[in-house]
């Protein structure tokens, strides 16, 4: 792309990506994938070691949360205002090519680069929990019991705002060398999609108790 927009995150050395053809700034782009996916994983340096955590999260338009204890080390440290990186990636086929150099997957992810901020204020810590909540099973948190104040108090929120940001993504059968077109090797896509099965019911379930709206809409969602 390569004219910038307003609705494009601005293009840095941070969130560059080598290959133009698959990259995307734009931010309706990345809002979609982050919508779509599932676990981000979380990368940090601390006392120069790095991290990686798998985590559920939350966007409110240009803000995604991700939360925990209040004592783990990880939002110890990042609500002290670390710098942050967070991807979500959707796998969504397996390329095979004739050659095995030109095996590759088809997937959408969202690179974000920003700074962790404490979450302080009431009102945005109780939102930002909501959108995680509801974030896999949309109105599941109105299906739930009110949280609690020290519920609350014991969850740390932080929030990363998607300023510095990239999208990157594959599409489309495999590509390979012009002379093995024309070999008998196999190739084409494999198609990978995450599913959501049946619901399962607590065994401590009280009897009568049907499984609630945001589970049944779940139920074969792709």
């Amino acid at each position: 792309m390569s004219e910038q927009t307003s609705q494009q995150v601005p293009i840095t050395a941070t969130n560059k990506v080598r290959t133009a053809n698959r990259a995307n700034y734009d931010r309706q782009t990345i809002h979609a994938i982050l919508d779509d996916g599932l676990i981000a994983h979380v990368a940090f340096s601390l006392d120069d070691q790095p991290f990686v955590l798998p985590m559920a999260y939350g966007r409110i338009g240009d803000q995604l949360y991700i939360h925990g204890a209040k004592g783990a080390r990880m939002f110890k440290a990042l609500k002290k205002g670390l710098p942050i990186c967070i991807n979500v990636t959707i796998v969504d086929g397996f390329v095979v090519a004739r050659s095995a150099f030109h095996h590759s997957m088809n997937y959408r992810s969202a690179n974000i680069h920003g700074i962790g901020r404490l979450v302080e204020d009431r009102d945005e810590k109780y939102d930002a929990l909501v959108a995680v909540t509801d974030h896999i099973a949309p109105g599941r948190w109105d299906e739930t019991r009110e949280t609690t104040d020290k519920e609350l108090n014991a969850t740390t929120v932080i929030a990363v705002e998607i300023e510095t940001a990239a999208a990157k993504y594959r599409a489309g059968m495999p590509v390979d060398d012009e002379e093995d077109y024309a070999t008998d090797f196999w190739a084409g896509i494999v198609p990978i999609a995450t599913s959501f099965g049946p619901a399962i019911d607590d065994s401590r379930l009280k009897d009568g108790i049907p499984v609630a709206d945001s589970i049944q809409k779940l139920v074969g969602r792709r």
